[in-house]
């Protein structure tokens, strides 16, 4: 481990200043993690103590008592809802028209009602056109979907609007290694286009996911030494969301499959049907299946309700192997469990459930 901070200088050659002065490190493979950043609104940096990233919502200097959050995606969301169960007023502000824009339309709507039905303000297809830090709080301008804008006061926002690679000043430029709006491009098998360097985790291209980061690792190193791992395919990355009720989600949604030409078989299962989520008192949520109707092939599951980010990986095993209907319809799930939900919402696809 050299403490320092690193800057390739050619390939296989990295320069490092640190305390022990300026190191050169040589190396015939170099793989670059180095990550990426929360980013800020370009009119209110976040500052730590009334404005803040996610890393400041981890560690706060104070329990907030009237919360607002900028952005739906998956951070946004799960400080939303973790700080409205500690008994914050919580407001959530998110651009597109619809909360959790990246996953299911079904699972947005569910999602949306379930928040507001614990007590959340919701504003989809808004904007915050202002926000400044008080001595004893925060005050925005709140653009509506309507086009009329309101003026509020929070005692803390928390700005979750995505990332910004840690691409800057690390001599990707001088090698000529490609980027895509600062993400470093790379292949199915984490290589960049100059031979020797290679790229993993938030500093390359979505989803940006620590299970993806870690697996990426694995299949970087593999290649280096020579192996043949699997190339990595992001449809079957499963995505999770760990607010309350849970979603998770692997694959296409129903309407970026139809974009993509396929003919759709799609059901959708309650956990108001399922025994253990009634036993749980957890019986809010569902089971989406997505499947070519031509081929039978699993295109995409869609779950939100109690423990589902456990749940997912028997959709994910099953994408990666390239399972069909069958396979899962003749798969028995044990009972009672939740994951009979995941054998319901396949056979719903088509037209088969048994317990609606």
């Amino acid at each position: 481990v050299h403490m320092g901070e690193g800057k390739l200088t050619a390939p296989g050659k990295l320069e490092v200043k640190g305390e022990k002065g300026t190191e050169t490190l040589t190396a015939k493979n170099i793989i670059v993690a180095t990550g990426a950043r929360a980013r800020d609104l370009p009119f209110a940096p976040a500052d730590g103590k009334r404005i803040w990233t996610y890393r400041h919502a981890l560690v706060p200097p104070e329990m907030p008592k009237k919360l607002l959050v900028i952005g739906s995606g998956a951070i946004g969301i799960e400080f939303a809802s973790f700080y409205s169960d500690m008994g914050a007023e919580v407001t959530v502000v998110e651009m597109l028209d619809r909360l959790v824009p990246v996953e299911d339309a079904d699972v947005s709507a569910f999602l949306e009602k379930q928040l507001k039905k614990q007590g959340m303000t919701i504003y989809t297809g808004a904007g915050v056109e202002e926000l400044k830090a008080t001595a004893t709080g925060v005050s925005a301008k709140i653009k509506g979907k309507d086009g009329k804008v309101e003026s509020a006061e929070f005692s803390h926002a928390i700005v979750a609007i995505g990332i910004v690679p840690n691409t800057e000043n690390i001599g990707l430029e001088a090698l000529g290694v490609k980027t895509t709006k600062g993400h470093i491009d790379t292949d199915a098998m984490c290589r960049t286009n100059v031979p020797g360097i290679w790229a993993i985790g938030d500093v390359t291209a979505p989803p940006w996911l620590a299970h993806k980061a870690m697996h990426e690792s694995v299949i970087s190193v593999e290649a280096i030494a020579g192996n043949h791992p699997h190339a990595m395919d992001p449809r079957n990355i499963p995505g999770c969301t760990y607010c309350r009720p849970q979603i998770a989600s692997v694959g296409l949604t129903e309407a970026k499959a139809k974009e993509l030409g396929y003919e759709v078989k799609a059901g959708t299962f309650p956990f108001i049907g399922n025994g253990k989520a009634i036993a749980l008192g957890e019986a809010e949520g569902f089971t989406k299946t997505i499947f070519d109707a031509k081929t039978g092939e699993l295109l995409g599951a869609h779950m939100i309700g109690a423990e589902v980010t456990e749940l997912i990986q028997g959709y994910t095993i099953g994408k990666t192997a390239e399972l069909v209907e069958d396979d899962f319809i003749g798969t028995v799930f044990p009972h009672p469990t939740l994951s009979e939900t995941m054998h319901e919402g396949v056979l719903a696809a088509f037209g088969r459930p048994l317990h609606i």
